[in-house]
């Protein structure tokens, strides 16, 4: 739903704020005009592992796309920013600390840019359940390249944040699209905490050898938790952002190719975690609020199959 109307909206160079669920298709709202569009289309986007999954998903269907991030030795970014200068790329993907960079600021000035999608928009706005420094700099960037249109994308944004991502960005006679955030194939259940361990075995048990993540609210007690399973039986790693880049990178492929069944892991995880059939959300702790605990449940049964949300 509203798909249609977003994409039209994108090609009349309108800026737009479009709200959609997890799973809901918001890529396609940038990535299909980047076709009918003369120059290239900027994708900012804080999802540094999604990035490349992208990517490889365009390229495999024919679509010229590239990223450049923090993963990228030097000569792979001269190579990426010289097949953008050389118009060899549609669409070209950009962690938001890029746009503090005076060399990327020059590098910018000497592209067409014919859109620019912002990505994850809620990071923008201090309100927002996941701020980001680095986002502020979009304001820049909208100065720098004022002929291209704004397309600002988000899973989640209280009125409060779509008011301050339509500022920050400086959108203009920007329409707003909300699509609804009801997900039909998800199954919320609220327990009482007690004997809390037991019932998760119990959860698992039911949910055997299908994907599952389980949120803590620290790093130690997704290592504890994940240590207990695995002394269970159950096949669990932990991810959360004071492991290592490779230990991390390792565990979300592992995740993604089905060599382990359960992540428990603190919020850290989940953005940009491009998995389809997460079966098991199990929320172990409080979430810090409505709108990220959305964000979290919403990584289960993204390919629209039934799934359970437990919340503790």
């Amino acid at each position: 739903p509203l798909q249609e109307q977003i994409i039209a909206t994108v090609l009349d160079a309108n800026d737009s704020l479009v709200l959609m669920p997890t799973g809901g298709g918001k890529s396609l709202c940038y990535q299909l005009p980047s076709l009918r569009l003369d120059g290239l289309t900027l994708v900012v986007s804080p999802l540094i592992a999604l990035m490349k999954d992208q990517v490889d998903a365009l390229k495999a269907n024919g679509l010229a796309a590239d990223f450049i991030n923090s993963t990228l030795p030097y000569s792979e970014v001269r190579r990426v920013q010289a097949d953008a200068l050389a118009g060899r790329l549609r669409i070209l993907y950009v962690a938001p600390e890029r746009l503090a960079l005076d060399s990327f600021q020059a590098f910018l000035d000497r592209l067409d840019v014919s859109l620019i999608a912002v990505d994850e928009a809620h990071c923008i706005s201090e309100w927002g359940h996941d701020f980001r420094p680095d986002y502020r700099n979009l304001k820049a960037l909208r100065r720098r390249l004022p002929d291209a249109p704004v397309i600002a994308l988000t899973a989640t944004a209280t009125q409060r944040v779509r008011e301050d991502i339509v500022a920050q960005l400086a959108l203009r006679d920007c329409r707003v699209f909300v699509s609804s955030f009801n997900r039909p194939n998800l199954t919320y259940h609220v327990r009482p905490k007690r004997r809390t361990y037991e019932a998760l075995l119990d959860i698992l048990e039911a949910h055997r050898d299908q994907s599952a993540i389980i949120y803590r609210f620290s790093r130690k007690d997704t290592e504890n938790l994940a240590r207990r399973l695995s002394d269970d039986g159950i096949n669990a790693l932990p991810y959360h952002a004071g492991l290592d880049g490779p230990v991390r990178s390792t565990t979300q492929e592992r995740f993604v190719r089905d060599e382990v069944s359960v992540i428990v892991a603190t919020i850290a995880f989940g953005m940009g975690i491009d998995k389809p059939d997460v079966r098991l959300v199990v929320h172990y702790d409080m979430p810090k609020s409505v709108e990220g605990y959305y964000q979290e449940t919403g990584r289960a049964g993204r390919d629209g199959l039934p799934s359970d949300c437990v919340f503790y």
